[in-house]
Protein backbone atom coordinates (compact mmCIF):
# COMPACT_ATOMS: atom_id res chain seq x y z
CA UNK A 1 0.00 0.00 0.00
CA UNK A 2 2.93 2.45 0.92
CA UNK A 3 4.63 1.78 -2.29
CA UNK A 4 1.64 2.46 -4.57
CA UNK A 5 0.69 5.49 -2.48
CA UNK A 6 4.23 6.77 -2.61
CA UNK A 7 4.02 5.98 -6.60
CA UNK A 8 0.65 7.84 -6.40
CA UNK A 9 2.58 10.65 -5.32
CA UNK A 10 4.99 11.33 -7.42
CA UNK A 11 2.87 10.49 -10.33
CA UNK A 12 0.21 13.07 -9.68
CA UNK A 13 2.76 16.31 -8.36
CA UNK A 14 5.54 15.26 -11.01
CA UNK A 15 7.97 14.78 -8.75
CA UNK A 16 11.34 13.46 -10.04
CA UNK A 17 9.25 13.44 -13.75
CA UNK A 18 11.43 16.90 -13.88
CA UNK A 19 7.85 18.53 -14.55
CA UNK A 20 8.08 20.74 -11.29
CA UNK A 21 11.53 21.79 -12.55
CA UNK A 22 10.94 22.52 -16.28
CA UNK A 23 7.99 24.06 -15.15
CA UNK A 24 9.78 26.26 -12.29
CA UNK A 25 12.26 27.28 -14.71
CA UNK A 26 10.02 30.10 -15.94
CA UNK A 27 9.91 31.74 -12.85
CA UNK A 28 11.82 34.88 -11.57
CA UNK A 29 14.61 34.41 -9.67
CA UNK A 30 13.24 35.79 -6.34
CA UNK A 31 10.05 34.04 -6.78
CA UNK A 32 8.62 32.44 -3.64
CA UNK A 33 9.36 29.04 -4.24
CA UNK A 34 8.75 27.48 -0.52
CA UNK A 35 5.01 28.99 -0.55
CA UNK A 36 4.48 27.67 -4.36
CA UNK A 37 5.92 24.02 -2.88
CA UNK A 38 3.67 24.12 -0.18
CA UNK A 39 0.28 25.14 -2.04
CA UNK A 40 1.08 22.88 -4.85
CA UNK A 41 1.43 19.89 -2.54
CA UNK A 42 -1.13 20.72 -0.13
CA UNK A 43 -4.04 21.14 -3.42
CA UNK A 44 -2.40 17.82 -4.76
CA UNK A 45 -3.10 16.08 -1.33
CA UNK A 46 -6.54 17.68 -1.01
CA UNK A 47 -7.75 16.67 -4.83
CA UNK A 48 -6.48 13.31 -4.22
CA UNK A 49 -8.79 13.21 -1.01
CA UNK A 50 -11.59 14.58 -2.47
CA UNK A 51 -11.30 11.94 -5.22
CA UNK A 52 -11.26 8.99 -2.98
CA UNK A 53 -14.66 10.14 -2.16
CA UNK A 54 -15.77 10.14 -5.59
CA UNK A 55 -14.37 6.75 -6.16
CA UNK A 56 -15.71 4.83 -3.14
CA UNK A 57 -19.47 6.51 -3.48
CA UNK A 58 -19.48 4.81 -6.37
CA UNK A 59 -17.63 1.44 -5.72
CA UNK A 60 -20.43 1.61 -2.30
CA UNK A 61 -23.29 2.33 -4.98
CA UNK A 62 -22.13 -0.50 -7.43
CA UNK A 63 -21.72 -3.25 -4.27
CA UNK A 64 -25.66 -2.17 -2.87
CA UNK A 65 -27.22 -2.23 -6.18
CA UNK A 66 -25.54 -5.89 -7.43
CA UNK A 67 -26.60 -6.74 -3.60
CA UNK A 68 -22.80 -8.11 -3.23
CA UNK A 69 -19.84 -6.65 -0.54
CA UNK A 70 -17.68 -4.14 -1.73
CA UNK A 71 -14.52 -6.25 -2.28
CA UNK A 72 -16.37 -8.27 -5.06
CA UNK A 73 -16.98 -4.71 -6.93
CA UNK A 74 -13.57 -3.29 -6.53
CA UNK A 75 -10.54 -3.25 -9.13
CA UNK A 76 -8.07 -1.36 -9.75
CA UNK A 77 -5.93 0.49 -12.55
CA UNK A 78 -7.91 0.55 -16.20
CA UNK A 79 -10.77 -1.71 -15.05
CA UNK A 80 -12.26 1.07 -12.19
CA UNK A 81 -12.16 3.90 -15.06
CA UNK A 82 -13.34 2.06 -18.50
CA UNK A 83 -16.06 -0.55 -16.89
CA UNK A 84 -16.98 0.03 -12.91
CA UNK A 85 -17.55 3.36 -13.67
CA UNK A 86 -19.31 3.35 -17.00
CA UNK A 87 -20.95 0.66 -15.30
CA UNK A 88 -22.50 2.32 -12.42
CA UNK A 89 -22.81 5.95 -14.44
CA UNK A 90 -25.49 4.11 -17.09
CA UNK A 91 -27.48 3.56 -14.19
CA UNK A 92 -28.17 6.96 -12.79
CA UNK A 93 -30.88 8.88 -13.67
CA UNK A 94 -29.39 11.05 -16.72
CA UNK A 95 -27.17 8.84 -17.65
CA UNK A 96 -26.00 10.59 -20.99
CA UNK A 97 -25.36 14.04 -19.05
CA UNK A 98 -23.32 12.44 -16.39
CA UNK A 99 -21.61 10.00 -18.82
CA UNK A 100 -20.64 12.61 -20.85
CA UNK A 101 -18.96 14.98 -17.88
CA UNK A 102 -17.24 11.76 -17.17
CA UNK A 103 -15.30 11.51 -20.75
CA UNK A 104 -14.60 15.39 -20.51
CA UNK A 105 -13.41 14.54 -17.25
CA UNK A 106 -11.03 11.91 -18.88
CA UNK A 107 -9.85 13.69 -21.87
CA UNK A 108 -8.77 16.55 -20.29
CA UNK A 109 -7.02 14.72 -17.61
CA UNK A 110 -4.96 13.07 -20.06
CA UNK A 111 -4.08 16.36 -22.12
CA UNK A 112 -3.17 18.39 -19.31
CA UNK A 113 -1.09 15.00 -17.36
CA UNK A 114 0.73 14.81 -21.01
CA UNK A 115 1.59 18.49 -21.44
CA UNK A 116 3.00 18.25 -18.03
CA UNK A 117 5.44 15.06 -18.68
CA UNK A 118 6.03 16.25 -22.41
CA UNK A 119 6.91 20.10 -21.17
CA UNK A 120 9.69 18.26 -18.70
CA UNK A 121 11.40 16.47 -22.35
CA UNK A 122 10.77 19.80 -24.16
CA UNK A 123 12.32 22.07 -22.12
CA UNK A 124 15.21 19.91 -21.09
CA UNK A 125 16.61 18.86 -24.28
CA UNK A 126 15.86 22.61 -25.91
CA UNK A 127 17.69 24.17 -23.29
CA UNK A 128 20.51 21.91 -24.06
CA UNK A 129 20.35 22.11 -27.63
CA UNK A 130 20.12 25.18 -29.44
CA UNK A 131 18.76 24.17 -32.85
CA UNK A 132 15.79 22.66 -30.27
CA UNK A 133 15.19 25.66 -29.15
CA UNK A 134 15.16 27.74 -32.48
CA UNK A 135 12.91 25.22 -33.95
CA UNK A 136 10.47 24.58 -30.75
CA UNK A 137 7.30 24.60 -31.87
CA UNK A 138 8.42 21.66 -34.66
CA UNK A 139 10.60 19.70 -31.63
CA UNK A 140 6.96 19.97 -29.74
CA UNK A 141 5.20 18.88 -32.77
CA UNK A 142 7.86 15.97 -32.94
CA UNK A 143 7.65 14.28 -29.44
CA UNK A 144 3.70 14.55 -29.24
CA UNK A 145 3.98 12.92 -32.55
CA UNK A 146 5.69 10.36 -31.61
CA UNK A 147 4.35 9.84 -28.10
CA UNK A 148 0.93 9.51 -30.09
CA UNK A 149 2.34 6.60 -32.24
CA UNK A 150 3.78 4.57 -29.22
CA UNK A 151 0.67 5.39 -27.55
CA UNK A 152 -1.26 3.39 -30.31
CA UNK A 153 0.11 0.43 -28.97
CA UNK A 154 -2.21 0.64 -25.95
CA UNK A 155 -5.68 1.05 -28.37
CA UNK A 156 -5.37 -2.76 -30.26
CA UNK A 157 -6.85 -5.86 -29.08
CA UNK A 158 -4.47 -6.42 -26.73
CA UNK A 159 -3.89 -3.02 -25.55
CA UNK A 160 -4.73 -3.64 -22.03
CA UNK A 161 -2.27 -5.85 -21.70
CA UNK A 162 0.55 -3.02 -22.81
CA UNK A 163 -1.07 -0.39 -21.02
CA UNK A 164 -0.98 -2.62 -17.85
CA UNK A 165 3.10 -3.68 -18.09
CA UNK A 166 3.31 -0.23 -18.73
CA UNK A 167 1.50 1.16 -15.75
CA UNK A 168 3.30 -1.20 -13.61
CA UNK A 169 6.79 -0.73 -15.06
CA UNK A 170 7.14 1.82 -16.86
CA UNK A 171 7.41 4.70 -13.91
CA UNK A 172 6.63 2.42 -10.28
CA UNK A 173 10.16 1.50 -8.67
CA UNK A 174 12.39 2.76 -11.57
CA UNK A 175 10.37 6.23 -10.45
CA UNK A 176 11.03 6.41 -7.02
CA UNK A 177 14.68 5.09 -7.30
CA UNK A 178 15.13 8.17 -9.40
CA UNK A 179 13.61 10.49 -7.05
CA UNK A 180 16.56 8.23 -4.55
CA UNK A 181 19.44 8.84 -6.77
CA UNK A 182 18.15 13.31 -6.88
CA UNK A 183 17.51 13.32 -3.07
CA UNK A 184 21.04 11.94 -2.42
CA UNK A 185 22.54 14.03 -5.22
CA UNK A 186 21.19 17.01 -3.53
CA UNK A 187 21.42 16.69 0.21
CA UNK A 188 24.69 14.25 0.56
CA UNK A 189 26.89 15.45 -2.27
CA UNK A 190 25.44 19.19 -3.32
CA UNK A 191 24.92 19.30 1.01
CA UNK A 192 22.04 20.71 2.46
CA UNK A 193 23.55 23.58 3.81
CA UNK A 194 24.68 24.64 0.07
CA UNK A 195 20.82 24.13 -1.09
CA UNK A 196 19.73 26.25 2.20
CA UNK A 197 22.26 28.87 1.09
CA UNK A 198 20.97 28.87 -2.32
CA UNK A 199 17.37 29.45 -0.84
CA UNK A 200 18.30 31.89 1.30
CA UNK A 201 20.01 33.91 -1.73
CA UNK A 202 16.08 33.63 -3.60
CA UNK A 203 13.88 34.28 -0.15
CA UNK A 204 15.53 35.92 2.33
CA UNK A 205 15.67 33.09 4.47
CA UNK A 206 16.90 29.50 4.88
CA UNK A 207 14.43 26.71 5.80
CA UNK A 208 14.05 25.57 9.04
CA UNK A 209 15.23 22.51 10.51
CA UNK A 210 12.39 20.15 9.78
CA UNK A 211 13.06 20.57 5.93
CA UNK A 212 16.66 20.05 6.29
CA UNK A 213 16.48 16.80 8.74
CA UNK A 214 13.52 15.66 6.00
CA UNK A 215 16.06 16.52 2.83
CA UNK A 216 19.29 14.95 4.44
CA UNK A 217 17.87 11.78 5.87
CA UNK A 218 14.07 11.31 6.40
CA UNK A 219 13.45 11.12 2.46
CA UNK A 220 16.28 9.41 1.29
CA UNK A 221 15.94 6.50 3.60
CA UNK A 222 12.30 6.44 3.33
CA UNK A 223 12.52 5.86 -0.43
CA UNK A 224 15.41 3.02 -0.05
CA UNK A 225 13.23 1.58 2.11
CA UNK A 226 10.24 1.51 -0.41
CA UNK A 227 12.62 0.62 -3.45
CA UNK A 228 14.03 -2.26 -1.51
CA UNK A 229 10.61 -3.60 -0.54
CA UNK A 230 8.90 -2.96 -4.24
CA UNK A 231 11.89 -5.04 -5.80
CA UNK A 232 11.45 -7.67 -3.22
CA UNK A 233 7.72 -7.48 -2.72
CA UNK A 234 7.25 -8.03 -7.04
CA UNK A 235 4.46 -10.80 -7.62
CA UNK A 236 3.63 -11.83 -11.02
CA UNK A 237 1.77 -9.71 -13.22
CA UNK A 238 -1.34 -10.55 -14.20
CA UNK A 239 -4.61 -8.84 -15.38
CA UNK A 240 -7.91 -10.57 -14.36
CA UNK A 241 -7.18 -13.86 -15.15
CA UNK A 242 -4.46 -13.63 -17.27
CA UNK A 243 -0.65 -13.92 -15.85
CA UNK A 244 1.59 -12.81 -18.00
CA UNK A 245 4.65 -14.75 -19.44
CA UNK A 246 8.13 -15.07 -18.18
CA UNK A 247 9.16 -12.40 -20.97
CA UNK A 248 6.69 -10.69 -20.84
CA UNK A 249 8.12 -9.60 -17.27
CA UNK A 250 11.50 -9.18 -18.74
CA UNK A 251 10.87 -6.87 -20.97
CA UNK A 252 8.88 -4.65 -18.28
CA UNK A 253 12.16 -4.87 -16.04
CA UNK A 254 14.03 -3.96 -19.43
CA UNK A 255 11.85 -1.16 -19.68
CA UNK A 256 12.17 -0.17 -15.68
CA UNK A 257 16.20 -0.65 -15.85
CA UNK A 258 16.51 1.08 -18.99
CA UNK A 259 16.35 4.58 -16.68
CA UNK A 260 17.51 2.83 -13.46
CA UNK A 261 20.90 1.59 -15.15
CA UNK A 262 22.08 5.16 -16.47
CA UNK A 263 22.87 6.41 -13.40
CA UNK A 264 25.65 3.57 -12.65
CA UNK A 265 26.50 3.79 -16.03
CA UNK A 266 27.00 7.31 -16.33
CA UNK A 267 29.31 7.09 -12.81
CA UNK A 268 31.62 4.98 -14.62
CA UNK A 269 31.56 7.17 -17.78
CA UNK A 270 32.80 9.73 -15.69
CA UNK A 271 35.22 7.87 -13.62
CA UNK A 272 37.10 6.62 -16.71
CA UNK A 273 36.58 9.58 -18.63
CA UNK A 274 38.22 11.85 -15.80
CA UNK A 275 41.96 12.03 -15.86
CA UNK A 276 43.87 12.00 -12.58
CA UNK A 277 44.37 8.79 -9.93
CA UNK A 278 41.32 7.19 -8.61
CA UNK A 279 40.88 9.45 -5.55
CA UNK A 280 41.13 12.20 -7.69
CA UNK A 281 38.47 11.24 -10.18
CA UNK A 282 36.19 10.42 -6.99
CA UNK A 283 36.74 14.40 -5.92
CA UNK A 284 35.59 15.86 -9.32
CA UNK A 285 32.72 13.22 -10.29
CA UNK A 286 30.99 14.52 -6.47
CA UNK A 287 32.33 17.84 -6.55
CA UNK A 288 29.98 20.87 -8.15
CA UNK A 289 31.75 21.80 -11.54
CA UNK A 290 31.97 25.78 -10.52
CA UNK A 291 34.09 24.43 -7.16
CA UNK A 292 36.53 21.66 -9.28
CA UNK A 293 39.36 24.49 -8.69
CA UNK A 294 39.21 23.33 -4.40
CA UNK A 295 39.42 20.30 -5.95
CA UNK A 296 42.54 20.57 -8.08
CA UNK A 297 44.15 22.27 -4.79
CA UNK A 298 43.75 19.43 -2.65
CA UNK A 299 40.82 21.15 -0.94
CA UNK A 300 37.80 18.26 -1.27
CA UNK A 301 34.34 19.20 0.77
CA UNK A 302 32.74 15.95 -0.10
CA UNK A 303 35.72 14.09 1.79
CA UNK A 304 35.04 15.43 5.65
CA UNK A 305 32.79 13.76 7.69
CA UNK A 306 31.83 16.87 9.22
CA UNK A 307 29.95 17.79 6.24
CA UNK A 308 27.70 15.08 5.91
CA UNK A 309 27.23 14.53 9.58
CA UNK A 310 26.29 18.12 10.10
CA UNK A 311 22.85 19.33 9.62
CA UNK A 312 22.55 22.28 11.37
CA UNK A 313 25.18 24.63 9.60
CA UNK A 314 28.83 23.35 8.44
CA UNK A 315 31.63 24.97 10.26
CA UNK A 316 33.94 27.20 8.41
CA UNK A 317 37.26 25.25 9.71
CA UNK A 318 35.34 22.25 8.54
CA UNK A 319 34.99 23.80 5.01
CA UNK A 320 38.69 24.83 4.49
Amino acid sequence: VWIDAATQIFYSLGAGFGVLIAFASYNQFDNNCYRDALLTSTVNCCTSFISGFAIFSILGYMAHKSKVKIQDVATEGPGLVFIIYPEAISTLNGSTFWAVVFFIMLLTLGIDSAMGGMEAIITGLADDFHILKRHRKLFTFGVAFITFLGALFCITNGGIYVLTLLDTFAAGTSILFAVLMEAIGVAWFYGVDRFSEDIQQMMGFKPGLYWRLCWKFVSPAFLLFVVIVSVVNFKSLTYDDYVFPLWAENVGWGIALSSMLLVPAYILYKLLSTRGSFKQRLAYCITPENEHHLVAQGNVRQFKVCVYLSCFYVPEACIQ
